[in-house]
């Protein structure tokens, strides 16, 4: 490209325009400013800029409006999207809109003109513009997080392999959910897989399905996750903790694209996009030889890193967000003086944590107010999340740690409840939101009996309790309807 570049820049807010204005004229680009989208589309018939930066909200026609305008016409231009609202929605818009790249505010203003020289030199190619599918809750205005939204939304649209990594409880699911969302396979199945939480003689089943008579037990053909997945993403949940024998299948599908159902004597193909997740460290597992090489290079093509809740900077903001999500349509306040005592706790069991802390606060609140005194510093040690260990033979799929950690935390709320009711089962089951026969049958789950001589019934009577009443899923995670 031959002499200055050309910059506009679309803002309703004269001072960010006339900053950048400065900043990049000081760079020695031509620079022209606009205050909305109809005067933009007024110029834009005259002349064409070499890159457009635009605001996503001004009045009248939107940031991603405008850019879908302005692409139907000159879908080389470059357009970088600023926003003052960094969430996952925003920049996965912006990026699915065609977008050179995603700026939240605040930004550094020095480092505008190197994003707007790269915009200037590389023409984007224009992406669909379709409407986003429904996409999982998630949000983060530090930085750190932002890195993530980029990396969902250069990525969805692709089939490449990505690994997530992060600790336990930090929302690697969720990640992966968004970027299957956001994805052309958003139409067909996501299926998750965790792979420490199965019997380890149950794995191969679990992944690659069996035939009839294929061992005692099989008494039909099943599919398993690949072809459950197949057209859609299969999301490996703790790979690190797979065992070595399925790693050599796993990479052979990887490589091959296809599979035997155990018992099978037919190769089974599917089209799949792999998006893998662990906590741990799979370069220290690769040089201890409890990891695969070879796998681990497939796997670790993009990878993408999901910050600890205590590096994000942003507590506050996750505190009030859950709050509302887990109050689902109940209108609950809380007070800013328990919102910042929760936001100075390191929370080493990281976003998983911290609900469970909220959800405790919910069920045993007294009114639609939550404040200090609604807080109990006990919890913090009671919903503290382990690491998931592998799962050697458990009777049933489950994933490892958290039933125990959660179990605790619903023993504890009941017994609570119970204590704060004077034992009063009936009275206890109508603040939980329970029928009595649920509040019996969770008593005899956790052994809960009052210990100066309630009298004592056969809890099991209330087996079938009415699930549309539960205040707690069947994993144990409570929840407020």
């Amino acid at each position: 490209m031959s002499g200055a570049i050309k910059v506009w820049i679309v803002d309703d807010d004269e001072s960010i325009r006339w900053v950048l204005e400065k900043a990049l004229q000081r760079d020695g680009m031509l620079v022209q400013s606009f205050p909305g989208a109809a005067e933009l589309l007024d110029a834009l018939a005259e002349d064409v800029p070499d890159v457009l930066i635009c605001d996503i909200r001004m009045p009248g026609v939107n940031g991603l409006e405008l850019m879908e305008r302005v692409h139907g016409t000159h879908p080389e231009l470059p357009v970088i999207i600023v926003t003052a609202h960094s969430d996952l929605d925003a920049a996965v818009a912006a990026f699915k809109g065609g977008a050179f790249e995603y700026l939240p505010k605040p930004f550094d203003v020095d480092s505008v003109a190197s994003l707007v020289q790269r915009a200037a030199a590389k023409r984007m190619v224009v992406q669909d513009t379709g409407p986003l599918a429904d996409r999982p809750a998630i949000i983060g205005a530090a930085p750190a997080m932002q890195d993530v939204f980029r990396a969902i939304g250069r990525l969805a649209a692709s089939q490449i392999t990505v690994l997530i990594t992060g600790e336990s409880g930090t929302g690697k699911e969720l990640i992966a959910r968004a970027l299957h969302t956001n994805s052309p396979r958003a139409s067909k199945p996501f299926i998750a897989i965790n792979t420490a939480a199965i019997p380890k003689d149950l794995l191969e089943s679990e992944f690659f399905g069996h035939e009839r008579g294929a061992f005692t037990g099989a008494q039909m053909q099943r599919k398993g996750r690949f072809e459950q997945a197949d057209g859609g993403t299969l999301f490996l949940d703790e790979i690190g903790d797979m065992p070595a024998d399925l790693q050599t299948r796993l990479l052979r599908v990887l490589q091959d694209g296809q599979f035997y159902r155990v018992g099978g004597v037919a190769p089974v193909k599917v089209d799949v996009r792999i998006v893998a997740a662990t906590h741990q460290n799979l370069e220290k597992a690769v040089q201890e030889g409890r990891f695969r090489e070879d796998l681990f290079h497939r796997l670790n093509v993009i990878r993408v890193r999901i910050p600890p809740l205590r590096e994000r900077k942003d507590a506050a903001d996750m505190v009030r967000y859950m709050l509302r999500l887990e109050a689902g349509e109940n209108a609950v306040q809380i007070d800013e003086a328990l919102v910042q005592r929760l936001a100075r706790y390191s929370w080493p069991g990281n976003l998983r944590q911290l609900r469970n802390v909220l959800c405790m606060m919910l069920a045993l609140r007294e009114s639609d107010y939550l404040g200090l005194e609604d807080f109990d510093e006990s919890w913090l040690a009671n919903t503290r999340v382990r690491a998931p260990q592998p799962a050697e033979a458990a009777p049933r799929p489950a994933p490892a740690g958290d039933d125990n950690v959660l179990g605790s935390a619903e023993c504890d709320a009941l017994r609570r409840t119970l204590e704060a009711c004077n034992w009063n089962v009936s009275a206890a089951a109508v603040r939980l939101r329970l029928s009595r026969k649920t509040m019996y049958r969770k008593m005899h789950r956790h052994g809960l009996t009052r210990g100066d001589g309630m009298r004592q019934r056969d809890f099991s009577a209330g087996a079938a309790a009415d699930e549309g009443e539960e205040a707690f899923s069947d994993n144990g995670r409570l929840l407020v309807r």
